[in-house]
């Protein structure tokens, strides 16, 4: 995934978000700091939300059922992930990786996990703290390795 593609996703998407929070187009725009015209243009399609819109989007509705359907459980990582490239460091608590993760290697440590929608690759530990997160499967794999064999 690139950003663009998630400016994408998350455009087609801001109205079902709107209106799943009850929000009026005029509070939507006034919570995301954009103009209800600029809004209107996005529910619309003629214009796409740009990156610090979908960054906003994804920090302020992170629990909302659509932005999930897109996303899986972790928009957030998704846009760290996106904006630093990688994420390298404890990062956080996840929920383990029940639904939206596929499991690609396990040690008695970590498990290295993909997810089912962005495709993006995560290292967490035993106690589902996030160590690394990575749009490429080589750094992931790499990384992972690094991390048991220590």
């Amino acid at each position: 995934m690139e950003r663009d593609d998630l400016r994408s996703q998350v455009s087609e998407k801001m109205k079902l978000i709107r209106v799943e929070y009850d929000y009026t187009q005029n509070r939507m725009a006034e919570c995301l700091g954009l103009s209800k015209k600029t809004l209107v243009q996005i529910e619309k399609g003629r214009s796409t939300a740009g990156w610090t819109t979908v960054v906003a989007v994804c920090a302020l509705f992170q629990h909302s059922e659509v932005l999930k359907g897109i996303l899986g459980d972790a928009p957030l990582e998704i846009v760290e992930t996106l904006a630093h490239q990688q994420v390298e460091r404890p990062a956080g608590q996840t929920m383990g990786g029940k639904v939206w993760w596929q499991n690609i290697e396990e040690s008695e440590s970590f498990i290295l996990q993909q997810n089912l929608i962005s495709q993006h690759y995560r290292i967490i530990d035993q106690h589902y703290q996030r160590w690394y997160s990575s749009f490429e499967e080589s750094e992931a794999k790499t990384r992972f390795d690094e991390l048991t064999n220590n």
